[in-house]
Parts: C-alpha cells; structure tokens; sequence
C-alpha cells in the first residue's frame, strides 16, 4: 500500500543564516554529528572513521558535476538560460559527452517563454569561444523543459564544449552566481563518471587523508554511481507525499560489487541518500530479474505496492548471473524509487548525510532511516550551531 504521508509533518524551521553559502576551507573540517541509539554526540569529520567498524564496507557515489548551465541569447537580444539533464541523442552519457558537431539534451529552460523557434547563440565575448560558436535548437517543449539540439563548430566533444561553455549549476538556495571555489569543491575528491547536475553532497566532506584513515580500519571501499538529477532540487508541491512524482535517474553497479554484498558477512555504511537509494534499488532490480529473466528500472512506490517473498542474497544473485549470461561487469539501469517512512531497509546500515531542506523527499528517507525519530537530529543540530544544506555539516546516522 502507498503510505499515506502529509509532507507538512516534515517540516522545521531552518532560518537562512543557518545554510552553509560557502564551504569551509578544509573540507573535513565541518562538524558530524553522531546519532546512534537515539542519541546525539558531535565530532569533526575528520574523525569519522573512529566510528565505523573495523572490517565493514562503505559505498560512496562516484558521479561528477558537469557543468549543465548554458546561457544563450535571441537575435533580438534576449538572454535563455539552458540547464542540461539528461542527453537524449545519443542517449548514453559517455557517448552523449564524447559527441562532435551536435547532440540533444533534455533540458529545463529558463525565461522559455522568450523563446520561440528561432536558433539561439551562446553569449560571449571570448574570441576563443566565437570560434566553438555553439547554438541552440529547441526541437520540442513541454512547459518548462524540453528537447534542445546543441550544434557548434571544430572537433571538439561536447563534454569539452560543456568545459568552456557551462557553469556548473549550484543549488538555487545559496542565492549566488557560481564562484570560482565551486568549480572544486562542488565535487567530491572521488568523483569519477560525468553526468551529474548536483553533487552528491555528503562526499564533499572526504579528502584524502580520511579515505586513508579509513583503510587503515580495513574498511573495504566501493564505489556505484548514481547522476543526480534537477530533480533533487525540486520541492515537495502536493500536499500528500503519494502525488508527487520522482524523476527517473541512472545508475550503475559493478558486477564485483554485487558479488561482495551477496556474499558479506559483515555491515555496510553508505555516503550520501544517493548511495542509498542505489543500493535499495537493487533488491528490487534483482526481483524483477527472477520474475521477468531481466532487470528492469525500480518503479517509484515498488516497495509499497506489494508483498516481495524473496531474499535480499537471492535477488544479487539474479543480477550476478543475469550479467554473467549476457558477459556484462556493469548493471545499467535506473529508479524512481522514493523512500519513506515504513520502507524496509535491505543493505545500508549506517549513513553518511548532510543536513536536508524542510519538506523534501530526502528528509522523508532520513526519517525511514532512523525510525521516525528525524526531529531528536535536526533539533540537536539547530541548537549545536551545525551548518545546513549542500555546502554545510555532515552527519553518521546508525540505522534504527
């Protein structure tokens, strides 16, 4: 059954000097705070791997920032912002990034009113960038996204016309332009796999130093990858929980991977509620394989709608061996899937997060998280001078 859920009852008063505009200038300097046994403790994150177990696994997103925000003009003069998400010919992202001459993005649109058929060009004085001299076609709209052909001049790929062109595309909350410091730390120290429109945030806090910390405990490291899409910056509008919709996203899951959380006998931390949402997904990847002979993507209330008889070690298993019959090392797909209060957790046992906005749906998977009991972290936080949002605090939340 959907859960019946008011998104009011997720709410908290969060005034604005309390969102982080700026990262500080050491990343695992912010604050973590603790929350275990329905307890709150604060530490620096640098010390984050005192409290992990020795001998458990953590699972981080290793999905880049790409920088998805273009701005063209209308020979008339009107400025269109373009924000790039996800590419729709050639629909694959590498081969959508490595593309020379053209592609075309599904794409948010702003001031698309503005708009009409004609081509738009990129705004710029740069005589270097003239000579990319990239356009823009809208081949179809639907309200305030739509289909844009982006066609430039010269060899170059369109993942290094992105690199020219783009700006990467901060969340809206911090109220700022992008700034030159976000071209780095907006992006984890690990980020691997371009396709991204926001960061998986609760990886900004890793340097190096920690990550090593963290070997030394003999806690393995692995890595899947979700891109993140705009719709994570997208507010709960609906009143009840089951009238919003979730955006589709991709993600990608190593064979050797799979293999290791079917066969572990030991727990599992994961770094950000993208991670999570990747990992959950997989029992039910893995129940549509033994039901269908093949994975297909997570539906957004599947884990709500019916009764699911299989074990957790029984779907990897399916996945594994769907791989092995068709010689793939990846697991390709995507999901929907949100996660809310009464959802039945099957592979992540600690999390890894920063602090999330009111009313979103990742506040509503914190609270699945941690029993219901979200109000004892944010009220502790709040009154403990913790820095909010994308550029702020971290948190290690144990699963109750």
């Amino acid at each position: 059954m959907i859960p019946d859920i008011r998104i009011e009852d997720y709410s908290y008063d969060l005034p604005d000097e309390r969102i982080a505009k700026y990262p500080l200038e050491r990343r695992d300097a912010s604050k973590l705070l603790i929350y275990k046994d329905g307890r709150c403790s604060d530490d620096i994150f640098r010390n984050l791997p005192d409290y992990l177990p020795e001998h458990s696994i953590m699972v981080v997103n290793d999905t880049k920032v790409v920088p998805a925000r273009l701005f063209f003009r209308r020979q008339s003069g009107a400025h269109i912002e373009i924000f790039c998400l996800q590419p729709v010919e050639p629909a694959e992202y590498v081969k959508a990034f490595d593309a020379t001459g053209a592609c075309k993005w599904q794409c948010v649109i702003g001031n698309s009113k503005r708009w009409k058929d004609d081509t738009l060009y990129y705004d710029t004085e740069d005589p270097e960038l003239r000579g990319v001299n990239l356009r823009a076609r809208l081949i179809s709209r639907e309200g305030q996204t739509g289909v844009v052909e982006f066609v430039w001049d010269g060899s170059k790929s369109f993942s290094e016309v992105l690199d020219l062109c783009g700006r990467v595309p901060i969340p809206p909350y911090l109220n700022r332009e992008t700034e030159a410091i976000d071209l780095e730390r907006y992006q984890t120290t690990y980020a691997h796999i371009r396709g991204s429109v926001a960061a998986p945030t609760a990886g900004l806090h890793f340097t190096p130093e920690t990550l090593a910390a963290i070997a030394k405990r003999h806690i393995e490291t692995d890595n899947v990858c979700l891109h993140v899409g705009a719709g994570t910056f997208l507010p709960v509008k609906s009143s009840r929980v089951s009238e919003h919709p979730m955006h589709r996203e991709p993600f990608i899951v190593k064979r050797s991977l799979l293999e290791r959380l079917a066969g572990r006998d030991c727990t599992l931390t994961a770094v950000g509620t993208t991670s999570v949402r990747t990992l959950e997904s997989l029992y039910y990847a893995g129940a549509s394989c033994i039901e269908k002979g093949k994975p297909e993507d997570v539906g957004q209330w599947d884990p709500y709608t019916r009764e699911w008889p299989y074990e957790t070690e029984e779907t990897l298993r399916a996945l594994i061996s769907y791989l092995d019959a068709n010689g793939l090392d990846e697991l390709k797909i995507g999901t929907r899937i949100i996660i809310v209060p009464g959802f039945r957790f099957r592979i992540v046992d600690r999390l890894v997060t920063n602090f999330h906005q009111p009313q979103s749906t990742l506040l509503l998977l914190i609270s699945a998280f941690v029993g219901g009991d979200w109000h004892t972290i944010y009220d502790y936080a709040l009154e403990n001078g913790f820095r909010f949002l994308s550029y702020g605090d971290s948190s290690l939340l144990f699963r109750r």
